[in-house]
Formats: structure tokens, sequence, C-alpha cells
């Protein structure tokens, strides 16, 4: 068990989007100067994430009646995404600790708004305790959170895929309660019974320490449950937010090799003896696949971005066309971004040539990073429900992968 280093500090507020997008540019910088060297050795950046929750950016969602500045869905999916072009672990973290304000903010009590939102805007990250091995799908549960006789609640389980957990200060459990409804338990991480295991083993994504969490006869008051199937029992902007932060995360990985490529072809690959130049950055052929990675990255970012646009419209819009539409347009931009983010960190090889395979670069993180990110909700029933919804008017699916 690792311990956290204490939150216990003066957490900056952020009053505005630009300010949220220069904090972001910053933070990056710096964490992209170690990068490589945090996914060699699987260094897991607990002083970064303090950086960051003292940055006031894990805070940005909180709504503004709440003392949060609530940036637009646009700048959101701007600031992951920078984030994760100087780390992607470290732009991947946040993502749940969003994921769970904003399920506060669609199904919480008003107890739980303020408290939560109050714990988020002090610093207080949040992780996750989600998803599970074994069971029949990725959305299934066997975790349980049951009322005892005494009117106390006992949670148990255990979950895989926890990023964040490690490094939070409040665990966020999904379980089932005694009805068979979908909530999120929240748990202190000193709680009796939690127990975060270091044991993620993934190629990619190595220091979001992504590992086991165990629940054993944790002991929790009502008001710590959120009643999370309330977000899903009609279409809402609940998982277009998520996924629109998973695409960002994916749209940053390909910015990062992007640029390593660039770098690296004009400062250190040989021409081709068959091109007649003298340097790699004259070579026609590496000239047109340039401008190939190039277009479908401002692609990918352009659709990005849109997605976030359809979000904000359907937040201010309030119905559940807006909220089906965004929902759509979402799965386009991350459905893009995986076949973009793995086309530019293959490409980077074949472009830089074999000295960028060499260990001293770690180059590999890109690839081995947006491959294990890819694979977090399966993109091919992004396809098969763009196109229900286009050609048969069928509504997307209701939940947090969608």
């Amino acid at each position: 068990m690792v311990n956290i280093v204490s939150s216990d500090r003066k957490t900056h507020i952020i009053t505005s989007d630009a300010e949220a997008v220069e904090v972001a540019q910053t933070l990056a910088e710096e964490f992209a100067k170690e990068s490589a060297i945090r996914d060699r050795d699987r260094r897991l950046p607990h002083i970064e994430l303090e950086k960051l929750s003292k940055s006031g950016l894990l805070g940005i969602t909180v709504p503004k009646e709440y003392g949060g500045v609530y940036v637009s869905n646009v700048t959101l999916a701007n600031v992951i995404k920078i984030l994760s072009e100087g780390d992607s672990s470290l732009g991947q973290i946040p993502q749940n600790h969003l994921y769970m304000v904003e399920a506060i903010r669609l199904s919480g009590t008003e107890k739980q708004k303020r408290y939560y939102f109050q714990q988020v805007l002090e610093g207080k990250r949040l992780g996750n305790a989600f998803c599970e091995i074994g069971t029949k799908t990725a959305t299934s549960f066997q975790t349980r959170v049951t009322r005892t006789h005494d009117g106390k609640y006992v949670l148990n389980g255990k979950k895989f895929y926890s990023t964040g957990a490690l490094f939070a200060h409040i665990v966020p459990v999904v379980a089932l309660d005694d009805e068979d409804h979908v909530v999120i338990v929240f748990v202190d991480r000193q709680t009796r019974g939690l127990t975060i295991i270091d044991d993620w083993s993934g190629m990619g994504q190595r220091t979001t320490a992504s590992g086991t969490t165990l629940i054993e006869n944790v002991l929790v008051e009502e008001w710590q449950i959120v009643r999370h199937h309330l977000a899903f029992e009609k279409q809402t902007t609940m998982g277009a937010i998520a996924q629109i932060i998973h695409t960002a995360v994916d749209v940053g990985i390909a910015r990062a090799s992007h640029k390593d490529t660039i770098n690296f072809v004009r400062t250190q690959t040989r021409p081709w003896s068959d091109s007649g130049v003298d340097h790699a950055y004259e070579d026609p052929l590496i000239l047109s696949d340039v401008g190939e990675i190039t277009i479908k990255l401002h692609a990918a970012e352009a659709l990005l971005e849109r997605a976030g646009e359809f979000i904000d419209r359907a937040l201010v819009d309030g119905t559940e066309k807006s909220a089906i539409e965004a929902s759509i347009a979402v799965a386009e931009a991350k459905a893009l971004a995986d076949e973009v983010a793995l086309f530019i960190t293959s490409k980077q090889f074949e472009l830089s040539g074999t000295k960028s395979t060499l260990d001293q670069f770690n180059f590999s993180r890109h690839w081995r990073n947006v491959r294990t990110h890819t694979l977090h909700d399966p993109v091919r029933w992004k396809y098969h429900a763009i196109g229900n919804y286009f050609l048969n008017g069928v509504n997307p699916p209701r939940h947090g992968a969608f």
C-alpha cells in the first residue's frame, strides 16, 4: 500500500476557460520532460499528480453554483489533449476523477454535491474502482453494497483496471445495491477493508497503476452512495463526457508522436540512397507521408472540438434529442481518433528509420500507450451505433461507454 501525499494545502481555483488551457500547457511542458523515463522505469507520478491537484485543473468541471468554473467541454477536451501530449498516463488518470464529478452532478443528492464538490475544489483526487475481471461482460458487476439490519451498509467486491485509485484520496466503487441498481459508493482511501494493489502490468499506460482493488466488508453510510443509475434513465451527456475525455487522450498521444516524428526526421533521420537528396526532410516520399499524418491529426482534432461543441449545446438545450446527438458526435470523434492515433504512432518508425527504435528514445511508448488505451471500449461498436442511428434512426445505448 502506497501512502499518497497529503492534500492539506491550498489548491488554486481556476476562474476561466483560457486559464485552464494555459495551466494545462504549462504542466504538460513540465510533464513531457521525463515522460519517457517514467514509462521506461515505471516510475509512478505521485509528485506530478500532486502538482496537477494543486493547479486546480481537477476542479474545472465543478458547477459554478458550487464554487467551480465549469468550463466548456471544448475546453475540457483541449485540457486533456494537452496533458496527454505531455504524458498520456497523466492525461488518463484524471478521466475517472472527472467522470465521477459528472456523475455527482447528474445523480448526486444536494448533500453529496456540496460535500464532494468542495473536496474536489480542495484538491482531493477521486479514483476508480469500476471494472471487474471474470464477469459476463465489461459492464457486469458482482460487487455488492448491502443494507444491514441496523441501517448501515457493507460493501464487498474485487475490481481491476482501477485507474487512479492508487493515487486517490477517495475511491468511488461501482456496485449493485439490493435492488440491482448500479450505484457508486465513495470510499475514503484509508477506510478499513479497502486495499489497492499495484499489479498493473499492461504494455502501455504503464504509470496509470490500473491494477486491483479489494473491497472486503467495507462499512459505509447511505450518504456515500450515489444512485448512478439515475444518470441513464434517459439520455444524458454522462456517457458523452466520459468518452470525449478518452478521445482527447488518444488525440494527445497522436500529437506527441507527430511532434517526435517531425523533430527526429529533421535532426536524426538519414535520407534513403535512392532519394537523391541530402536530408531526410527533403525526401519527397517522407514529405508526402508527413503530409498524410498531419492531415489526419488535424481531422481528429477538428472532430474532437466538434464533439465538445455538441455536448455544450446539449447541456444548454437540455433535451434528450440534443444529448443523443452529442453522444453520436463523440462516437464519431472517438472512432477517428483511434484510427488516426494508431496510424501515426506506427508510421513514426517508418518515417524516422531504424535508429528511432533504440531504447534511448523510448518512442515505442506512444504506440504502446495508444494501443492499450484504445482497447478501453471497442470502436467497432461506435461505427455500428453511428450507422444504425443515421440509417435506421436507432438511438445509441445509454451507458458510460457511449
